[in-house]
């Protein structure tokens, strides 16, 4: 697909589905989409504003009463139809990522990929939802636990990964018989919102189930969190961010589902194939630049490894192609905005200041920054306290396995990990003294997959995707209990 017809296909995306129809924006603030890499503006159009979300949370709540007593066979034709359509669109997809969001080719067909993967498995939810039958205590009563959708879910995603961490919240939601109304980030619209909503409604999807509203924080405030209507709040984004609005939904009684920052650490255990764990610390470092929640943030070595790791680590850095992520072979693209582009060097700043040691220094150009190495950094360094979300590894000495365990958890996030060892016991141990939600042995922090749960400790979030996890997060179970015969009360 050429650059001309690319940024001509944006020119659809004006609309957003709220209230059963396409319809514009009715705010009178415009949402510019750039790209990244070259700055070239992909689509203008008007924001949702607090009345149209409010519209849409009113068709999401009577919308959802029909479907989730639609058959669960009917559910799952639809979502077995969304994968289907996923993948005949997976060149459209891919190039909309590529432009929008600065993703390279290779890190959008993954996207892609778990996207396909997550529906697949949501398709199998609606066969899940199962009641049960409890004995009493009392003569003649059946108690029944129903298993049932929640309501309206409101879905605020991010603009990493925008494509496949919407459809993992906007899956299995609908699956289990959710309405949806989707607050997409206003900097990758298409891919993170738009484009799916087009999907769901090729795929049959009644109208008002899943809706869609690109609004502007200075205008909505905190409304879409707030409105009285939706039962669940799904957030995927900062820690400071989920922070507020998981105050705001246990405010209002709503449940918060919430997968925030990350801090994860790559420990290289004295004993550790070191090719191995260069390999896997290149690919989960510098994967989509760094800009993944679950990316390496820091590599916690022996001190007995720290340099050939070193030495090899830096070799690998230097043989990465940096560029225009449209072409097949670029693996470190833009980052987001000019924002991110500083604030990252800052830290860079900031660490060496505080004494670490520039093995390899990048640069800057435009929003690309070419990968950095800072050596000999301590825990308490800025760019190991702090999520760095770019192409800046930071690699911290240790001197034994206790050390390497201290330093893993010290500090306030807990989302996931890996370790290195030749001795898998000896990894599993170490990995299970690690207080996170997910970390991996001999392989690299960036791992999804359908079928298991997803999620963070501590300051990395509340609740599970994925897997009969994303079941629980989804839906509710109602006691009903039944007197099959008359029952005899104590004073009357």
């Amino acid at each position: 697909m050429s650059e001309a017809k690319t940024v001509e296909k944006f020119s659809e995306w004006r609309k957003m589905p709220i209230g059963g129809v396409w319809k514009y924006g009715s705010s009178n603030r415009e949402c510019v989409v750039t790209n990244p890499y070259n700055n070239e503006v992909l689509v203008t159009f008007n924001y949702a504003s607090k009345e149209d979300i409010n519209e849409a949370y009113e068709t999401a709540q009577k919308a959802q009463k029909s479907w989730g007593q639609t058959s669960a066979y009917e559910r799952i034709r639809v979502l077995e139809k969304v994968a289907q359509l996923i993948e005949e669109k997976r060149e459209e997809i891919v190039e909309t990522l590529v432009k929008e969001s600065g993703s390279t080719k290779l890190k959008a067909n993954i996207e892609v990929d778990c996207a396909i993967a997550d529906v697949k498995k949501a398709a199998t939810y609606p066969l899940q939802m199962e009641g049960s039958i409890r004995e009493s205590l009392i003569p003649g009563k059946e108690n029944r636990v129903y298993r049932e959708p929640i309501g309206v879910v409101g879905a605020i995603t991010p603009w990493n990964w925008p494509f496949y961490l919407t459809i993992r919240v906007v899956a299995p939601a609908i699956a289990t018989g959710n309405g949806v109304v989707l607050k997409p980030d206003h900097q990758t619209p298409v891919s993170g919102g738009l484009i799916i909503a087009k999907i769901f409604e090729e795929a049959g999807l009644p109208q008002g189930v899943l809706n869609v509203t690109v609004a502007d924080l200075e205008e909505i405030g905190d409304y879409f969190v707030e409105h009285p209507i939706p039962e669940v709040i799904s957030f995927t984004g900062s820690t400071k961010a989920g922070q507020h609005v998981g105050a705001l939904a246990v405010k209002n009684l709503k449940k918060p589902a919430l997968e925030l920052g990350g801090n994860n650490a790559f420990i290289v255990l004295d004993d550790a194939d070191v090719d191995q764990a260069v390999s896997a610390a290149a690919f989960g470092k510098y994967m989509h630049s760094g800009q993944i929640c679950i990316a390496i943030n820091r590599i916690i070595i022996d001190r007995k490894l720290y340099k050939p790791f070193v030495e090899k680590f830096k070799e690998a850095t230097k043989a990465i192609k940096v560029g225009d992520p449209s072409e097949d072979d670029t693996v470190i693209g833009p980052l987001i905005n000019k924002k991110q582009v500083d604030r990252a060097i800052q830290l860079v700043e900031q660490t060496i200041k505080e004494g670490a040691t520039l093995i390899h220094e990048g640069k800057v150009e435009g929003n690309l920054i070419y990968p950095y190495i800072l050596g000999d950094v301590t825990n308490d360094m800025a760019a190991a306290q702090n999520e760095v979300f770019a192409p800046i590894a930071v690699i911290i000495p240790v001197d034994s396995e206790e050390e390497a365990i201290e330093v893993a958890n010290g500090t306030p996030f807990g989302l996931s990990g890996a370790v290195f060892s030749c001795s898998l016991e000896r990894g599993i141990h170490v990995a299970r003294k690690i207080k996170t939600g997910m970390i991996h042995v001999n392989d690299q922090s960036i791992n999804v997959e359908p079928n298991v749960p997803f999620g963070g400790e501590k300051y990395s979030g509340l609740g599970r995707y994925c897997g009969e996890w994303a079941i629980e997060e989804f839906t509710t179970v109602k006691w009903v209990s039944v007197q099959k015969q008359p029952r005899q009360y104590p004073f009357s």
